[in-house]
């Protein structure tokens, strides 16, 4: 049908061929749309025009953790719940009409996952979350050896190279807080088979150029693995205009449920199964265990069915209303904050200006756990702690920081009572 797409909508796009801004494929395809935006008005914006859609703000709170876990909309909440009730019946193995539907919906939910992020389905595989993709990678790989971190590596991206028995090198940081990519070119020899980076610090927000990277990493013929935990909520992603070889993320950063993570890769094909059981096999006997395709070889056992539902709802609704759209909205805010925490001489930041959705700080002579319990009195919720990046905290020389973070939802009010919390912290200890 010419002019009509029959792809589910990428990273930051609106889906287009159908009336309600659905695609015009199956019923399974059809993607979620923000509530409260009729489909014939004007394209939604973020912050206090979204928050109706999350049944988790309730009035007075200020949520400033979105970067540990998103809040859910309503959309998202009741996909899975029709996935649970009235739908639910297992995938792959049912002869009956529910189950043949059921797994029609599962694997259009890869499809439209897929396409949020650039790749295809046969190249993403249903995680945990992404601790269990690196895992997956880290003793999966075929060409164990050198690789290559950044000190500002979440915990997650450290502890499954250590315990698959790679050898790690550390990759410094510039002096706002970014992953040097100069000193990672002077670093990188053909002993390293594999780098691994965050696509954005979840503790200083400082996005990394991943195109860069990945030239880097394939000069030397290095795979690159990307974090994007903190990036595909708030950042355009296209993992084929990326580069990398690996890119995983996890669904509850992504305002969709828990328990389930995307690893994509184009390199699947070249990894054994990591973890054996129903479902990934071909054919089973004592003698010998053949296994099924990519990205099937990779989930062993019943899936989390219900939350890949979830996750495909919760990309249908960021998508409805645009990655960046939503990075605007979240870079506004964070030059808001930082531009009045810089005004106090109490208080030290972390990070690049540029900082994707994340503001990390300390406050002279108090602990950032006090800080964090102060705000909560006054109904803000903020991060406190070293954020699973004890080397990072180390670099700094810091124990820990208080970290704001921001939403689709996140609005000025949200900036406002921090500040008003922060004033009262520094009554309390001054």
């Amino acid at each position: 049908m010419s002019g009509v797409r029959t792809d589910p909508p990428r990273n930051g796009e609106v889906a287009a061929g159908t009336a309600d801004g659905g695609v015009e494929t199956s019923r399974h395809d059809a993607p979620s749309r923000p509530l409260h935006h009729p489909a014939d008005g004007p394209p939604p914006r973020s912050g206090e025009d979204l928050r109706g859609d999350f049944p988790g703000l309730t009035p007075g709170w200020h949520y400033l953790d979105t970067a540990a876990t998103a809040q859910k909309p309503q959309a998202v909440i009741d996909a899975c719940t029709r996935a649970m009730g009235r739908d639910y019946a297992t995938v792959h193995r049912g002869v009956y009409a529910r189950s043949a539907d059921m797994t029609l919906a599962y694997e259009a939910a890869r499809r439209r996952i897929a396409a949020f992020i650039g790749g295809c389905e046969e190249q993403c595989v249903f995680v945990r979350g992404a601790t269990e993709a690196i895992n997956l990678v880290a003793y999966s790989h075929p060409r164990k050896g050198r690789v290559l971190l950044s000190l500002l590596e979440h915990h997650s991206n450290i502890v499954p190279w250590q315990l698959a028995g790679w050898e790690i090198d550390v990759c410094p940081l510039t002096a706002d807080g970014r992953i040097d990519l100069d000193a990672a070119e002077r670093m990188l020899t053909p002993d390293h088979s594999m780098v691994a980076l965050a696509h954005v610090s979840n503790v200083l927000g400082s996005p990394l150029d991943v195109p860069r990277a990945a030239e880097l990493a394939h000069r030397v013929s290095a795979e690159l693995l990307i974090d994007g935990c903190q990036a595909v909520p708030r950042l355009p992603v296209d993992v084929a205009a990326l580069g990398c070889d690996y890119y995983v993320f996890s669904g509850h950063k992504l305002y969709g449920p828990t328990g389930i993570g995307v690893l994509w890769s184009d390199k699947l094909d070249a990894l054994p199964p990591w973890q054996g059981g129903g479902s990934m096999i071909d054919r089973v006997t004592f003698e010998r265990t053949t296994y099924a395709p990519a990205p099937t070889r990779f989930e062993a056992g019943t899936p989390a069915i219900v939350e890949a539902l979830g996750l495909a709802a919760a990309a249908d609704y960021v998508a409805g209303i645009g990655v960046a759209a939503i990075h605007a909205h979240e870079c506004a805010l964070v030059a808001r904050l930082r531009e009045q925490l810089a005004r106090r001489n109490s208080i030290a930041l972390f990070g690049p200006d540029d900082s994707a959705g994340i503001v990390s700080f300390a406050m002279a002579g108090v602990h950032p756990h006090d800080i964090g319990t102060i705000l909560d009195e006054s109904g803000v919720a903020i991060r406190a702690g070293h954020h699973c990046a004890q080397p990072l905290m180390e670099h700094l020389g810091v124990p820990a920081t208080a970290r704001a973070s921001f939403g689709l939802y996140s609005n000025d009010d949200d900036v406002a009572a921090l500040i008003d919390g922060l004033a009262r912290v520094e009554r309390i200890f001054g």
